[in-house]
């Protein structure tokens, strides 16, 4: 099983420029080829696939005009050239929208290095050997393992910090949960983050002060941001506030990427609590995020939950020990059933948060009597 190790690297200042002129040119080849790609099928009704575009990069663009492409790892740049390529495919087969150039403020773009040679890529407890870089100290000592076989890594830079992705062959045999339990319910909502059905509630991060404090903070900071561009437009010709500018971005990155961390950590949290409770299977709801954001009013709610996010980490934990994640419908009823005799509420509106049964008088929370259906669903699917 190939499994990634992710942390903060500490850089010198050769290294750093390196760093930024790798990062800077795989952007440039990226939007590249999407210009050249879209011309090219515009012109002949035809996709520009990413061999035939790095060919002529390599023969003809790179040696008459642009010769600094060359000046970078080359596994780096066509690597980005085949990312543009895999956004194409996506977009012709509709999975995704059609693909848009990356900007240098975003830092979406990163610098991917293979293993070549048996000498790159070697792990130490405290550095990492990186193809055309040379060693690197991690930040966190012991983290990546140095006695597995390392195959790729990546670096990407975030909040003017940098960190390292590597990918390592780790073994794939499952971790054995002994002495479980009952299966496990769990019921994702925005009042709440997740209610289980073992009477464990996870409530909303997103509604703590710290959270809270910090949004306020990033507001301050945006709407000074904001008020720089519009300073810049009354300018003097020769006159430029872009040093100050550049501060004030790095400023909001460091905020975005901070309240970013708190959420995925977050949910990094649950998830393991979850998994350690050792539950013979987990039961959840196949949300239909992309349809609940198009509501303007919970939108921002909806996509600070991290839901998506949520499934995944947790299917990759029941994979690691073994246990078996059930997926029902996204049409089952789960909060209209009465969890004691089964009988369906007709009308359910948002606002009612006490379930209450028509046929038995059951009062419960809406939450829980939902996760308690979810725990005892028949008609599922097995992810696991």
């Amino acid at each position: 099983m190939k499994k990634a190790f992710k942390t903060e690297i500490i850089l010198s200042t050769t290294q750093r420029q390196k760093i930024n002129q790798t990062i800077g040119t795989c952007r440039y080849v990226y939007n590249l080829y999407v210009s050249t790609a879209q011309k090219y099928y515009k012109e002949t009704g035809k996709h520009l696939s990413g061999y035939d575009f790095s060919k002529w990069l390599n023969n003809i663009y790179s040696i008459k005009q642009d010769t600094w492409i060359k000046e970078v790892s080359s596994k780096a740049v066509k690597q980005a050239i085949m990312n543009g390529d895999r956004a194409f495919k996506n977009f012709f087969k509709g999975i995704a929208k059609f693909p848009q150039y990356k900007k240098k403020k975003n830092q979406h773009v990163k610098a991917y290095f293979p293993k070549n040679n048996k000498t790159d890529l070697l792990v130490e407890r405290h550095r990492i050997k990186v193809p055309t870089i040379g060693w690197v100290r991690l930040k966190e000592y012991g983290y990546i393992p140095t006695n597995a076989t390392v195959n790729s890594c990546t670096i990407s830079q975030q909040a003017n910090r940098y960190y390292i992705s590597v990918l390592c062959e780790v073994d794939s045999a499952p971790i054995e949960c002994m002495a479980k339990q009952d299966g496990i319910g769990i019921d994702i909502g925005l009042k709440e983050f997740a209610v289980c059905s073992h009477h464990e509630v996870f409530p909303n991060i997103n509604k703590t002060a710290k959270i809270k404090k910090l949004e306020k903070r990033l507001k301050l900071q945006q709407r000074r941001l904001s008020r720089s561009y519009e300073q810049n437009k009354k300018r003097k010709v020769g006159e430029s506030c872009y040093k100050n500018r550049q501060k004030q971005l790095i400023r909001l990155q460091k905020l975005h990427a901070r309240l970013k961390n708190i959420r995925q950590e977050y949910v990094r949290f649950v998830v393991n609590k979850l998994v350690k409770a050792k539950p013979a299977y987990i039961t959840i709801e196949d949300l239909n995020v992309q349809s609940m954001l198009k509501n303007r009013h919970l939108s921002k709610a909806i996509a600070q939950q991290n839901i998506y996010t949520f499934k995944l980490w947790l299917l990759a934990k029941c994979r690691e020990h073994g246990i078996e994640l059930r997926q029902v419908s996204r049409f089952y009823p789960s909060s209209k059933l009465c969890s004691c005799c089964g009988a369906k509420k007709k009308k359910l509106s948002l606002s009612e948060r006490v379930f209450v049964c028509d046929n038995c008088q059951v009062e419960r929370d809406r939450d829980f009597n939902a996760c308690l259906n979810l725990k005892c669903a028949t008609a599922y699917e097995v992810l696991t």
